[in-house]
């Protein structure tokens, strides 16, 4: 039934360019929080940076969205990561650990070329007992 399933950011979230984006922020359904791939942008642009600076715009823009439904980091249970280059990945990891160190989710980190031009894209499912 769909009218159970809470969909956040339909109204017009925007990507690069402030193109309008067509898919939810996240969606939500008994508990579960589904949050869509979050990359380093502030204003619908790609900040400048390296792994450090985009890794920690990645993570905050995923935990705003996280709050904005009412869960935190301590609810997800799972993270999805894609990293433009695999020598990045030690960096990210200590960026991670300073938000998730707590509550570590499963977690799967992929190499792939991004659809922007940023150099890591991050995901999650999180979960709340309703």
């Amino acid at each position: 039934m769909t009218d159970s399933i809470v969909r956040f950011g339909v109204e017009g979230g925007s990507g690069t360019g402030g193109q309008h984006l067509p898919f939810a922020r996240a969606a939500g359904a008994d508990g579960w929080l589904f949050v869509s791939g979050q990359t380093p942008m502030v204003d619908g642009e790609v900040i400048h940076g390296g792994i450090v600076e985009q890794s920690h715009q990645a993570i905050r823009n995923l935990l705003a969205i996280l709050g904005e439904a009412g869960y935190g980091a301590e609810h997800v249970v799972r993270c999805g990561v894609w990293l433009d280059d695999p020598r990045d990945f030690p960096s990210f990891n200590r960026v991670f650990r300073q938000y998730f160190g707590a509550h570590p989710p499963a977690r799967a980190c992929v190499v792939s070329s991004m659809v922007v031009d940023c150099k890591v894209e991050v995901d999650c499912v999180a979960y709340k007992k309703p």
